[in-house]
């Protein structure tokens, strides 16, 4: 199933090959970045594998100098080997296309990439499937069991025993391999207790308390839950209002199904029924919206607002010239109170257009405000790709 649905990120990832001497795909594990570096021709290296290393070291002077792209999996693992790109790249800077680079942590953690590829690498982000490259019955389950391949995306059935599985290695083996410091009981603590606060204002002094540790070293440790796309900080929009103002950034658990598996729901019956279902729909919505964003190639910057009196907004992008003003409500018929708090704190801040986004199967409204569902937003935000 994964190899049958185009990946949207493929058309941007081809114009990065066609201006770029190298190109990275960043993503979490097993979202599928080797299945589409494979739709492209080239010599293909597994880093991760100790034969495909000394393959590639015995082959290199061959390798840099061929025509062929060369795509690197799992590059990480091998820091070695950008010292090396960085060589070849400048030995012959007008070609384009020569590298493939995969990793599945950003390159925060993977540091060799900004101290070797600096002004030589374009970097792309692959998410988990996303809501427009899904069919309408994959659509019905990806809140559920998250857009992972082989999580639920392609068959339900395997959720959540993958997730939790998939969990299970990060933390034992994935994590402490690139560079967290905690022990695995104590990095599926800190898991837990993120599934918690999902969707709420950041308190590391709270979480810390609980583990038994500092305030700076929980910041530490979900710096490399960001880093391997499992956590998204959303930090807070600051403007010029006359009301006090929140700063503290939201917590997202990234993937939805993976925050379901942590919070031990098995079905959408049992997951409704949930007090926390609210804040599981607010941060789906928001990452399907940031995700497509970034595989369409829109440059914005996204953030969240509250006012001290409790005027929201769930999510706020700016496109540099314009912002939208989101609001999330997991319901299938939206009132109008809802839709007029909505636009009283959009004014707060000037923002031009104003989105209430829930289940509902009727559209009210225009471009510029509207009460919609997920699939239409979507596909109104795509008309701001540069590719569109």
């Amino acid at each position: 199933m994964q190899e049958m649905i185009e990946r949207h990120l493929k058309p941007l990832l081809q114009e990065r090959l066609a201006s770029s001497p190298a190109v990275a795909i960043i993503g979490p594990r097993q979202c599928g970045k080797t299945t589409l570096s494979r739709t492209f021709p080239g010599r293909y290296f597994d880093l991760e594998q100790e034969p495909e290393r000394l393959r590639l070291d015995l082959e290199w002077d061959d390798v840099s100098r061929s025509g062929d792209m060369v795509i690197l999996d799992e590059a990480q693992a091998w820091p070695g080997i950008f010292p090396r790109l960085r060589g070849a790249i400048d030995a012959d800077r007008r070609r384009n296309g020569r590298f493939l680079i995969l990793g599945s942590v950003s390159p925060a953690l993977m540091a060799n990439v900004s101290e070797s590829l600096a002004g030589r690498l374009s970097l792309t982000e692959l998410t988990p499937f996303l809501w427009p490259e899904l069919t309408a019955t994959e659509q019905g389950r990806l809140w559920l069991c998250g857009g992972y391949p082989d999580g639920g995306a392609s068959d339900s059935t395997r959720y959540p025993q993958w997730q939790k599985d998939y969990l299970a290695l990060l933390t034992q083996r994935d994590l402490p391999g690139w560079g967290l410091p905690a022990k695995p009981q104590t990095t599926t603590r800190l898991l837990k207790m993120l599934a918690a606060v999902h969707g709420e204002s950041w308190n590391a002094s709270q979480l810390g308390q609980s583990l038994g540790l500092d305030y700076k070293t929980v910041n530490s440790y979900v710096d490399y839950l960001v880093g391997a796309f499992l956590i998204r900080r959303l930090p807070a929009y600051q403007a010029n209002v006359r009301k006090r103002l929140i700063r503290s950034p939201k917590v997202y658990w990234r993937d939805s199904g993976l925050l379901h598996a942590v919070m031990n729901v098995t079905d959408e019956r049992a997951s409704l029924v949930q007090p926390w279902i609210g804040k599981s729909w607010e941060g789906f919505v928001i990452e399907q919206i940031l995700g497509a964003a970034s595989m369409w190639g829109l440059h914005l910057e996204a953030y969240w607002f509250r006012t001290s009196d409790q005027y929201e907004l769930d999510l706020v992008l700016d496109f540099g010239g314009e912002l939208w003003a989101i609001e999330v409500k997991l319901t299938s018929s939206p009132g109008r109170a809802d839709m007029d708090r909505l636009n009283f704190a959009a004014d707060l801040i000037g923002a031009r257009r104003r989105f209430l986004i829930s289940k509902t199967s009727e559209v009210a409204g225009d471009e510029l405000r509207a009460s919609c569902n997920l699939g239409w937003f979507l596909k109104l935000m795509r008309f701001h790709s540069p590719r569109s």
